[in-house]
């Protein structure tokens, strides 16, 4: 089976998402459904706020320039208990606006590493929402790869250069064509969809059937 995950380093939804989906996958390889042999998971890009400018900026100001006085509190306040109860401690005092699209392009090399994008994925989303880290600055993105065993010259390399910038722009271009317009967006198998952050069991059982049919 293969699970195309749309998703933007810098949305709670998304990484509330990723951990409902690897309890999912987690259950569904200790009962045999679904082998973790016989999964492929990649990462494609898509960026919430593409137009975000260089450097950090405030959140709170962005948010409520977009939504609203108070749509800050009411959006994080309800974000921040679902992610406690998930294990994730959203530190939304300390995120910033950011462009992810080099965190994007660091996500597309390491898809072709021994080590993978999940544990860059899960890196990106613990520095962002817990850490307050400046996910789009290079000697950050270089040190959280380094950190979860990539090459950090290799990193480096990628990030100075317009390395997998073509990907990140396919990736968002694909997504359009698809009719995805929000994230996380689950794409199994190129045919079935599943949209936002399904709870484990949705998940589990929508896995299970899918994989029946393979």
């Amino acid at each position: 089976m293969r699970i195309e995950v749309f998703s933007d380093v810098v949305c709670p939804w998304c990484a509330l998402g990723a951990g409902r989906l690897r309890a999912a996958l987690e259950e569904l390889d200790r009962s045999g459904v679904l082998p973790a042999a016989d999964l492929r998971v990649r990462w494609r890009a898509f960026q919430l706020d593409p137009a975000a400018p260089p450097g950090p900026h405030d959140l709170r100001e962005a948010m409520e320039r977009k939504y609203g006085p108070g749509a800050f509190d009411a959006m994080t306040g309800r974000l921040t208990a679902l992610g406690a109860a998930e294990g994730i401690d959203f530190r939304f005092d300390l995120a910033q606006r950011v462009n992810t699209f080099d965190a994007h392009r660091l996500l597309a090399w390491s898809a072709r590493t021994v080590v993978g994008q999940d544990v860059l994925v899960d890196r990106l989303f613990r520095a962002y929402f817990t850490e307050g880290a400046d996910v789009s600055d290079h000697d950050t993105l270089v040190h959280l790869a380094a950190e979860v065993g990539l090459d950090a010259a290799g990193a480096r390399a990628v990030l100075v250069s317009d390395g997998h910038a073509g990907e990140v722009l396919a990736d968002r271009e694909a997504a359009r064509d698809a009719g995805i317009t929000g994230v996380p967006a689950f794409v199994v198998d190129g045919r079935a969809v599943i949209p936002g952050a399904q709870e484990v069991d949705a998940m589990t059982r929508f896995l299970a059937r899918q994989a029946a049919r393979s």
